[in-house]
């Protein structure tokens, strides 16, 4: 009892919310899946969902320790302008990361150092490291864009590159009778963007689908975000994490977003079918890397 006490103290202490000018943002911290194995509830979703995204008029981000991922958004009714953040000790945001935005809602534009990139629904754009400035924009107030943002650390400068959800590399995979039909979007990875490490991707389920990522599996080498959207009303998601052997689950509602350890599964099945986009990082940018857990071994 003493250590599931101190372990929900510990919890209070490692998600903290600040304010900026322009942004708020969060910090988390990585936690062990030994100490995972003993969270309830409420210190799971403290850890690992991120449910502040979307918020009109302003931009939110979530700094996770894990790879020092940011997970964030923008919804502009005016002009939003990117600014640093303190755990990044940078000059500007972009000083020393890359960034990768997909957009979820109505028509908008994105400025950068000047250039501008028109983004319709579920268009993405690629921002490598060194732009300074970064305007988000909305086309209409009444529909406005919603930008949801992946950024990761980088070493160097890549060209910044829109990506059409018409240009994505797209594959089928599933099937309905496994209740998992769905194709993948691949849209900011290898062969299409160069990038430092961030990749950025979606997945659409079909109609009668609701498993995703499934059989399961873990890449130690990278750790993962997930973005659920497409959710109906009263519908949900139930998003599996944990390691094989012992697996948790955090219930997700619309343009909520879940954090995936390097040594987690990341898995989950609907009431309906729904969309999510995928944005990792790490030491390697093969998509293909991962260790493939057999649907009859996960507990």
């Amino acid at each position: 009892m003493q250590s599931i006490a101190f372990l929900k103290l510990f919890s209070i202490f490692t998600k903290k919310t600040y304010i900026t000018m322009a942004s708020k943002y969060q910090v988390r911290y990585a936690s062990s899946p030994k100490a995972v194995k003993l969270y309830d509830t409420q210190q799971l979703r403290e850890e690992f969902l991120i449910d502040n995204l979307m918020e009109e008029g302003k931009i939110n981000f979530t700094y996770s320790h894990y790879d020092r991922y940011i997970t964030g958004s923008a919804v502009p009714l005016e002009p939003l302008k990117l600014e640093t953040i303190d755990p990044l000790k940078a000059q500007y945001f972009l000083e020393r990361r890359e960034l990768g935005i997909i957009n979820v809602g109505g028509i908008g534009i994105v400025e950068v150092d000047g250039a501008i990139y028109e983004l319709d629904l579920k268009d993405a754009l690629y921002i490598g490291s060194g732009n300074k400035e970064v305007i988000f924009k909305s086309n209409d107030i009444k529909n406005p864009a919603k930008y949801y943002i992946n950024s990761a650390p980088a070493h160097t400068n890549y060209p910044t590159k829109k990506v059409s959800k018409a240009e994505a590399n797209k594959i089928e995979l599933g099937s309905l009778e496994t209740a998992n039909h769905r194709t993948v979007n691949q849209m900011i990875i290898g062969g299409i963007v160069t990038t430092c490490q961030l990749q950025m991707g979606m997945t659409e389920l079909k109609t009668g689908s609701v498993w995703n990522t499934m059989p399961a599996h873990v890449h130690d080498r990278r750790m993962e975000v997930y973005f659920y959207l497409d959710i109906p009303e009263n519908q949900a998601v139930c998003h599996f994490m944990g390691e094989p052997q012992e697996t948790r689950h955090i219930w997700m509602s619309n343009h909520q977003a879940v954090i995936s350890p390097p040594w987690s599964i990341h898995s989950g099945s609907g009431t309906s079918n729904y969309t999510f986009i995928w944005g990792m990082a790490g030491e390697n940018l093969d998509y293909g890397d991962m260790d493939v857990c057999k649907i009859t071994d996960l507990r």
